[in-house]
This record gives C-alpha cells, structure tokens and sequence, in this order.
C-alpha cells in the first residue's frame, strides 16, 4: 500500500491528516464510492488529491466554481504539479490543446465544469486521459432537492458508462440526509462509503439578536473581540456603507463583492489575510477557497435564506481551534420579509414565460436561434428596463436554469487571450525600434504555445511576475502592442453572462417540471422554516439545532452559544449572579485562586449557584481555568 501519509508530508509538507481524512482517502483507494460531508475548513482537497498521487493517472475535479477552479491551478502549479481546467469559458481550439497536455504530460490534475462533460469532444478525448478518481466538488449541486441544484452536475452519472472501473470521491461541506441519499442516488453509487465528520464546531460560539441597530451591535461586538473578521451582508451597496461607518469608527474594514474587477478583488483579499484590512465587509461572493485560521468572529448583517449557507459561512470563524464567535443579527421586518420569500423565489409559470420573453427581446434573440452563445448582462438594466421585480427575476433565472434553458453566473472568468497579428519580419523591425517591450514579447512568445497562429489564453498576473512589472504596467504593454497592429489582445471578462443552452422557443411553449417545481418550493419553505427557528428560538443549544437539521443528533448541548449561557444563568436572579460574581473576582484578585478557595464562602444551594457563575464568567472568557484548577481573572 502507498505510504499516503508520506505524499502528505512531501507534496502539502503535513505531518498528520485532519479526522476523517485518512479513512476517506483509503476508501478512495480501495475502489469504494464514497461521499464525505466535511465543514467548511474540514481539508476536503487533500482527501483527492493524495490519493491522486497514490496511483498513476490523473484525478478528473468536477467543480461548478470557475474562479476557484482557477485559483486551485494555479496553487497546485506553484508546488510543481501539473494542473489544468476546463470550463465553459474556452474556445473549441483551447479546449482541444487543453485535452491534448492533459492526455500527453504528466497531468495530476484535471479540473472540469460539469456542462463539458457530455460534449463529444470531451468524449473523444476521454480514453486517453487515464483517470484514476473522479471528485465530485460541492456535490449537494446534484440533488434537485438541496439548495443549489445545479442541472448539469446530472451529467456527471453519464461517466460510469465510460470509467465503469473508476471510483467517485463525493465531497460536500453541508447537505441534509435528504440530499446525502440523492446524491448517492445520481451518481449511480455502489455500495457508497458515507463518511460524515461531526457539525459540532466546540470552539464557536453561536448566538442571534434582533437588534435595532445593527451598525451598533456590530461595533459593539468588534470593540469586545479582538482579531480579525467577517461581516456577510446581503446587498453590494450594503458591503461598502457598513465598511465605510467601520472606517469612520476607527475599524480598519474594507468591502468585497462580485462586481469588483479581478484586480480589486485580489488586493483586498490580500490585504485581508495579511491583517492590513482587520475586517471584511462582504457579499458571499467571498469566502470560497480562502483559507485563513485566526477569523475570530463572523457577523451576519442580514439574514441568509437557509442554514446550509449560514453554517458554511459561520464556519469559516475559528478553524484554528481558538475561541470565535458567530453571530446572526436580524430585525422583525426581515423575518416576516423572510416568510414571503418562497412566493417570490418561485413565481407561477406565467411570470417565468414574461420574464423569458423579456430575456430574449433584451438580447435580441430570434426564434430558434442562441443555443450555446453568450451574452453579457447587466441584470440591474435588465430589471429596469423591463420594469420587473428584481427577487422574481432571479427566481425565475434560477427556474430556467434547473430547466436547462439557460445558466446566468456573476463571473465567468473567461481567461485574457492573445494572438500575434504580424509577420516575423515586422515583429523584429518593431521590437528593434521599440526595445522597452522586447521582454515583454519574447515572454509571449516563449510561454504561450501556439500564440503565433491562434488566440490563446494568457495570465497578466504570471507575465507581471516573471518580468518583475505591475500589473497595470503589463496591461498597459499589451494595449499598445494592439495599439501597434503587433498582437490581438482580449482582456479577462468579468462581466455577468447569461448561457443560453437551449434555442429561443415562444414564450407560450415554455414548460417546466410542475411536479419538481412543487416540491422544490416545499423543500425551499422548509429550509427558511429552519433558519426561522434557529433565530428565534432561545431554549435550545444552536449548536444542537444545526446538528439535528444536518442529521447529526449526536451533537451535544455546547454550553457557550447564547441560549447556553442564558440556560446556566436562569435560575440566577440578575442581583445574585452580579452579587455572586463581584464575590468570586474578590476572592481571587489579584494572582488567583483555586476553586475549592473561591467556592468556601458558599454552601448548599449557594455553591451550586456559585458554580454557574464560574462556568459562565469561563464561557465569556472572562476568567481562565488551569489544568490545576487555579482560576485566574482575565
């Protein structure tokens, strides 16, 4: 058997796998399908990536997150394995050189979007790839009954008729028992392996407070925690006023959102995770791959629409086993906002066919004509223009989509491409005649195979490094060599795009799935039911909440979320919790004391109260137990 533990220490340079790791690796290995449901910061690459290198071959990552596609390559490269991605964002030329390195080099790593899978020049290319496992990223996007069904993860089943021999690595940080079975299910799984690690997260504290001012709870929370944060709002607009009253209160902060340019995004993610920038203000556009340990609190400015994103993004607080604290903060008004959502977020079948009909007049569309084109949007114009609601629209976006008539996404990252337009002798007359640019083309030139007969994808941020330039100053280099009549050059397009997948029909010949559509809606209603509870409710564990809807009943009582501490505290008047209190801080100031010595002004029932006090002022951090039993005041 392959020393696993040895690719761990040489390739990711670990000593030891995190729980579950090891055992969902080996399943892996042995052949087994397997699912792992592992949180967020659970390590979920690594259980692919070292079996990848326990065998020869290549390991196929289907992933729907085509920027976080991008980000994996590039990590893998700078450790010198070969890596390579595949997304709808690719010319046919692009797509053939991809599948062709993949097929001749040492590729480790294939990483595809799942709508390429069925195209019959993946098909064709298929054969010679030698496959060892195929991971299934955020997997709950292939049950129609989890909340980001994503219709082309269903096309991934077509694989085992061509890989019959190859096992599937299922991976996914939340999905309720519901959809663990249909994943299963769809992926056409033979005796499935299903390893689940424990939604208990000990060290994270959970709490919710219906608060006036939020602005003020949020100050008020960052003055008591130290370290660094994440602050999740709903709205662009919201992420740049909250960071800005941040600022005004002397909180560095800065805000992060899918509109920004890949530029801007990078630079304040990166200020972020070097603690320049101590809080990030944000949509959930941010979060997805970015692994940073020491998050101390995350703040939910507004409520999020079910417990699987919330827990997801709640997690990414304290995953270095430190103290962290997770917070939720709504208001009335959102709640009952909250409870209409399911009218909004699946419109009946006539408003769909009006909102399609808008789509196609607003592009332009023929009848039957548009299939596997893109278009850029604007979805703000869009809703204007055509006077719509805005949560209606993206509702039946998102029903269009799970339809397969169409795939709307923020971000396709459709990679900068260049091609050299001029002749041999002109291209050595100009760099003669212009020399500060030499480098730059022969960079081009060396790196990018093929660039003289096609456009082919380039990365500025690779250019600008190896040439020891900005990036602007690279950018600006590739403008004027277009400028020159010397390359052909397309920037990165950031811009939304809606896919059409299917061709213009009548908007009156549009159907949907009734029968699905319903009990998508139900599924929808019960999972905002479930946020619902775990806002309002305040005599049971939040810890044991979100256990219990993840289908982990064995989550015990935290003992430090909100309803905890209030649990501990009730049979405690607020007089004799702060007479008790003021007692104990007597009796231990200034060096400490041990329990027993803090505890003998008590008795009875007056020690066990005592008790309490202790083991909330601990909770609160407020004193600190020794393995002795010294207790000390912070």
């Amino acid at each position: 058997m392959t020393d696993i533990k040895a690719i761990l220490k040489d390739r990711w340079g670990y000593d030891s796998f995190r729980p579950l790791q090891e055992e969902i690796i080996r399943s892996a290995l042995n052949g087994q399908d397997t699912l792992a449901l592992l949180p967020t910061g659970g390590g979920k690459s690594i259980c692919f990536q070292v079996p990848a290198f326990a065998r020869p071959g290549l390991c196929l990552v289907i992933s729907p997150l085509i920027a976080l596609m991008k980000d994996q390559v590039e990590n893998l490269r700078k450790k010198n394995i070969t890596a390579f991605s595949l997304h709808s964002g690719l010319t046919r030329k692009e797509t053939i050189r991809t599948l062709s390195l993949a097929g001749e080099s040492n590729c480790k790593f294939l990483y595809v979007s799942p709508e390429r899978l069925e195209t019959a020049l993946f098909k064709e290319y298929l054969p010679g790839l030698d496959i060892n496992l195929i991971a299934v990223d955020e997997a709950h996007c292939i049950s129609q009954w989890g909340y980001d069904f994503r219709p082309s993860y269903l096309r991934i089943a077509a694989l085992r008729e061509e890989l019959p021999a190859v096992p599937i690595l299922a991976l996914t940080a939340s999905a309720t028992e519901i959809v663990q079975e249909d994943i299963c299910s769809k992926l056409l799984f033979r005796r499935p392996a299903i390893f689940r690690q424990s939604f208990e997260r000990p060290n994270l504290s959970y709490s919710a407070f219906k608060t006036a001012s939020k602005i003020n709870k949020i100050l008020e929370i960052l003055q008591k925690v130290p370290g660094c944060g994440i602050v999740y709002c709903k709205s662009r607009k919201r992420t740049r006023t909250l960071s800005d009253l941040l600022n005004m209160q002397g909180i560095a902060a800065d805000y992060y959102h899918a509109g920004l340019n890949a530029e801007q995004r990078n630079q304040k993610q990166a200020a972020w995770l070097n603690n320049t920038t101590r809080v990030i203000v944000c949509t959930n556009a941010f979060g997805m791959g970015i692994d940073k340990p020491d998050v101390s609190v995350v703040i939910h400015a507004d409520v999020p629409d079910c417990l699987e994103n919330y827990y997801q993004e709640a997690g990414r607080a304290g995953r270095d086993g430190k103290k962290a604290y997770a917070v939720l903060l709504f208001q009335e008004k959102e709640l009952e906002e909250l409870k209409k959502l399911a009218a909004l977020r699946f419109p009946p079948l006539p408003v769909i066919r009006h909102i399609y009909q808008a789509l196609m007049n607003y592009f332009q569309i023929a009848s039957g004509s548009g299939e596997g084109q893109y278009y850029e949007m604007d979805l703000s114009h869009f809703i204007r223009q055509f006077s719509l609601d805005a949560r209606q629209t993206i509702g039946a976006l998102k029903i269009l989509e799970q339809e397969e008539q169409l795939y709307f996404t923020e971000q396709v990252f459709m990679l900068s491409k260049v091609e050299f337009v001029c002749g041999k002798q002109s291209l050595y007359a100009f760099e003669k005649d212009n020399p500060r640019l030499e480098p730059l083309i022969k960079t081009l030139l060396r790196h990018y195979e093929g660039i003289i007969d096609q456009p082919v994808p380039i990365m500025e941020q690779s250019i600008s490094r190896t040439l020891h330039l900005s990036l602007e100053e690279v950018k600006k280099g590739l403008v004027y060599l277009q400028a020159q009549g010397i390359i052909r050059y397309e920037p990165q397009k950031e811009n939304p795009q809606l896919y059409l997948m299917r061709n213009r029909v009548k908007a009156q010949d549009l159907q949907i799935n009734r029968e699905a559509y319903a009990k998508r809606r139900q599924l929808f209603e019960d999972r905002l039911n479930a946020l619902l509870e775990y806002a309002l409710k305040t005599d049971v564990c939040r810890s044991m909440m979100i256990g219990n809807y993840f289908g982990d009943p064995a989550v015990r009582a935290c003992g430090i979320c909100d309803n905890c501490l209030n649990a501990k505290k009730q049979n405690l008047s607020g007089k004799e919790f702060e007479d008790i209190r003021l007692r104990l801080l007597q009796t231990i100031a200034p060096s400490g004391a041990p329990i027993k010595d803090a505890l003998k002004g008590f008795s009875g029932a007056g020690k066990e109260k005592a008790l309490k006090v202790i083991m909330f002022l601990q909770a609160e951090d407020k004193i600190d137990i020794n393995e002795e039993g010294w207790i000390r005041a912070k």
